[in-house]
């Protein structure tokens, strides 16, 4: 079984960390074949955890964890912050491939979304 956690940053508002739920609900909906599940988690200020994220996929099964980092830009949460976390849950899980994916804002198809949704009007 293959999973996916999306990580975002986390926020004080709890309605930011909700939208990022939903966003891993509706990508559950249409990826049923590749991602069995599809869990949100957080770097800080909101639960699930990085680790605990990866955990909940394994305890339901997942053989293969993909970390999605929902982040627009290369900082330090990206490139030093978010590998660590994923470190902590790779030395908990030996036997499981956790792999992290490359950030939102590397995307090539960014460049078009932004540029389709800012001259559509």
């Amino acid at each position: 079984m293959k999973s996916l956690v999306i990580v975002a940053h986390g926020s004080r508002r709890q309605a930011s960390n909700d939208e990022v739920r939903e966003l891993s609900s509706q990508i559950e909906a249409i990826t049923g074949q590749k991602f069995q599940k599809v869990k949100a988690a957080f770097l800080e200020l909101a639960e699930p955890s990085i680790p605990d994220g990866i955990q909940h996929c394994i305890d339901e099964g997942a053989k293969e964890v993909i970390v999605f980092p929902y982040f627009l830009s290369a900082g330090r949460h990206v490139i030093e912050d978010i590998p660590a976390e994923v470190e902590i849950a790779r030395k908990s899980n030996p036997g499981i491939n956790i792999e992290i994916v490359p950030y939102l804002g590397s995307m090539d198809r960014i460049v078009d979304l932004i540029a389709t949704q800012t001259t559509s009007g």
